[in-house]
Formats: C-alpha cells, sequence, structure tokens
C-alpha cells in the first residue's frame, strides 16, 4: 500500500490517485468514509474501479467507486442507509413532491377511521415502493392488503327514501330555525352536487336565464385555516349542470337573501360567493355538515319516528338513486354526478332493492296497458254516426 506525507497526493498500490474520503486498509481492501450527523460510516470493497479484477478467493462485490455513488446519491436524498434516520413524514413528503395535482384534504389527513386509514396508505404504499424502487428499502411494508388486518367498520352511506326527503324538506321549510337553509337542502337533493362545490359558487357561476350551473372548482379550507380554491374532484366534475324550475327559484332566493360583506375578500381570484360566515368568509364544507347535525338532531328531537343521519353527501347520494330509479340513462347520471367512472355510477343502480324492482314492474305494466289501449282506439273502425252531415 503506497502512503502519503501531510499534503502529499494518496495513491493505492497500483499508483492511482484516491480520492478524499478513500483509503486501503492493510489487507489491501479498499474502503470510503463518510459522515451523516458527524458520526463516521463505512464502505468497503476488494475493488476500487469496476474493471479491477477480483482477488482470489473473493466473493463477487461492488467497486468502491461504485459504492460511493450510491452512498453519495442517498446522502443528497437526506437518507441514511445504515441508521435508517429518514421519517415516514420526510418519505412521504418526497414521494408527493414528484406527484402533481396532490389535493390538499389528502396531505391533512389525520383521521383514524378505516376510510382515513385507507386514505393514508394509499399514499404510504405508492411512497414505500419509491423507496424500494430506489434501494433503499428490500421490502414495501405497506404492501398488503388493509381488510386483511382490519375491519372495515365505515358505515355506508345510503340514500335516503323519497319519503324520508319529503318530511326533511318539510320539517326544515316549517321550522323557525332552520326554515333559512331550506333553500339549500332543497338544492344538495335535487342537484346532486358536491358540497365543496356548492360552496365554491359565485354568482357569475349561476345563469338563471339559461337555467344551468357552471361547475368548474370548489372552495375548500385546510387544517391550518387557509381558503383554497382547487379543481374539481375529477376532470369529468367540470360540467354544466342544467337545473330544474324549482331549483332555478331556489337560487333566485339565496341570491335575493345574499347578506354579503361590504368588502368580499377573494380567494385565489375568486368572489361574490352565496354565503358567509360572521367574519365576511365564505362558508365551507364543515359549516354545513354541522348544520345538518343540528337539523337532523333537532327533527329526532321532536318525531318518535327517527331520521337517519343526513349530511351533504347523504343528499347527493339521494340524488343519484331517484335519478337511476326513474329510469335515467346510467351515461347520463355519470355526466350529472360528475362521476370519472361510469362503475361509480353503476354500482347505484346495483343497489336498487326488491321494492324498486316491483315499482318498476308495476309501471312497466300500466305503460304497456295504455299503450294498448291506444293502439286499440286506432285499429277500431269509425261508424257512419260518426260523421255528421253539413
Amino acid at each position: 500500500m503506497a502512503k502519503a506525507g501531510r499534503g502529499q497526493t494518496r495513491r493505492d498500490s497500483k499508483r492511482r490517485v484516491l480520492r478524499p474520503g478513500e483509503s486501503v486498509r492493510a489487507d489491501g481492501k479498499y474502503q470510503y468514509k463518510y459522515h451523516i450527523d458527524g458520526k463516521p460510516h463505512f464502505v468497503y470493497s476488494w475493488k476500487l474501479e469496476p474493471t479491477d479484477k477480483l482477488p482470489k478467493g473473493k466473493k463477487p462485490c461492488l467497486s468502491l467507486r461504485e459504492l460511493e455513488k450510491q452512498v453519495n446519491t442517498d446522502l443528497d436524498l437526506i437518507v441514511n442507509i445504515v441508521d435508517g434516520q429518514m421519517t415516514v413524514c420526510e418519505l412521504v413528503d418526497r414521494y408527493l413532491k414528484t406527484k402533481t395535482g396532490v389535493r390538499q384534504s389528502t396531505k391533512q389527513e389525520d383521521g383514524k377511521r378505516y376510510s382515513s386509514i385507507h386514505t393514508i396508505r394509499g399514499v404510504l404504499r405508492p411512497a414505500f415502493q419509491m423507496a424500494v424502487d430506489d434501494d433503499i428499502l428490500v421490502k414495501n411494508p405497506f404492501g398488503f392488503q388493509l381488510a386483511g388486518v382490519l375491519v372495515n367498520d365505515a358505515a355506508p352511506r345510503e340514500a335516503v327514501t323519497k319519503e324520508q326527503m319529503r318530511k326533511f324538506l318539510k320539517f326544515v321549510h316549517d321550522d323557525v330555525v332552520y326554515c333559512k337553509y331550506y333553500e339549500v337542502v332543497y338544492i344538495l337533493f335535487h342537484t346532486g352536487m358536491r358540497i365543496s362545490e356548492f360552496c365554491g359558487l359565485t354568482l357569475k357561476d349561476i345563469d338563471l336565464e339559461n337555467r344551468t350551473i357552471n361547475i368548474d372548482h370548489q372552495l375548500q379550507r385546510t387544517s391550518d385555516m387557509r381558503y383554497i380554491i382547487e379543481t374539481t374532484k375529477t376532470n369529468a366534475g367540470t360540467r354544466v349542470l342544467p337545473i330544474t324550475e324549482n331549483v332555478a327559484q331556489m337560487f333566485q332566493a339565496i341570491i335575493e337573501d345574499r347578506n354579503a360583506p361590504k368588502v368580499e375578500k377573494a380567494i385565489d381570484g375568486y368572489s361574490r360567493f352565496l354565503f358567509y360566515d360572521d367574519n365576511g368568509m365564505p362558508l365551507v364544507t364543515m359549516h354545513w355538515q354541522h348544520r345538518f347535525n343540528h337539523m337532523v338532531g333537532r327533527y329526532n328531537d321532536i318525531y318518535r319516528v327517527q331520521m337517519p343521519n343526513i349530511t351533504p353527501h347523504v343528499c347527493r347520494h339521494t340524488y343519484c338513486s331517484n335519478m337511476a330509479k326513474s329510469g335515467m340513462n346510467p351515461k347520463t347520471l355519470q355526466y350529472l354526478m360528475g362521476h370519472s367512472d361510469i362503475s361509480v355510477t353503476m354500482n347505484v343502480y346495483t343497489h336498487i332493492g326488491f321494492d324498486d324492482a316491483e315499482e318498476e314492474l308495476k309501471r312497466m305494466e300500466e305503460f304497456r296497458k295504455a299503450q294498448a289501449e291506444v293502439e286499440q282506439k286506432k285499429e277500431k273502425p269509425m261508424s257512419q254516426k260518426m260523421f255528421k252531415v253539413v
């Protein structure tokens, strides 16, 4: 092994210049020294360059220069392969930086129910897979089926029946406290809009003359109380929604009663929202969820027959279910709902039960009888008594 004095170039036995951190041990093995948080770490090899011959009797290995490249790459990513000091948050943040269009709601998911854990795992699994692909980990610890380790305790969001919807709307309409929310409840039940889409509506999105609603954004509030405008949940969510005359009247009433602050704040360039809180900020999803909870609670305090939990999303699901039961074309319903995948829409059709099927058959039978009567009248010969002599 060649040695070098202070200030002299260090070389190996083949007179090759050694780089900083490289050295040759007494047994002829090359080593590279690097530091993480002030602590020294080493990698070793019997070869300096990939083209070097492996000493007789030694196991195949990467050259020291190849190992150095791996180490420096990992150091650039702030990864400590030896001690595993990268936190899960750092790994996830690194993964999210490789993605575009990651929503704020995905980043701030902090619940602990099945649906929340499912969402969190949906981010962790590809993040750890990226670490596996980069040879930082040997195995993805999140490469398992969630259903195999956790019971799905998420209650399905069931649509309410038409009778329940009618009773709830009547209650809200007649209640002295909650009657001011009647128009909103009616609109959500009869348009199927996502509540974040409704919160994001501005006056310019509402065309009462042509009876259409433009939906191309949604309003969100982050965990640190920042108000942001995001694109619709899916590309299919961007749509122009036709509305009925009754829904148009509800929007007209909201616009006429709109209590906006003198100076309306703009959120990412959007202003003139439909509803504002006492601080002059537009209402968001949480406000309406709380109001629905209070309305349902009030209803159940009064009536013996309890009303199931009704939320803005239940209103959306109810609208979808009602349209499916009415015989609407699935592709039309997919457009109205803003579903990117037709299977999501079709899933509503598969939940139609016996009573729905029985009602549909009765309706078809009535239609068949009416059609037969019309055809019979057409075929009936006209007698002379049917003609009037002029």
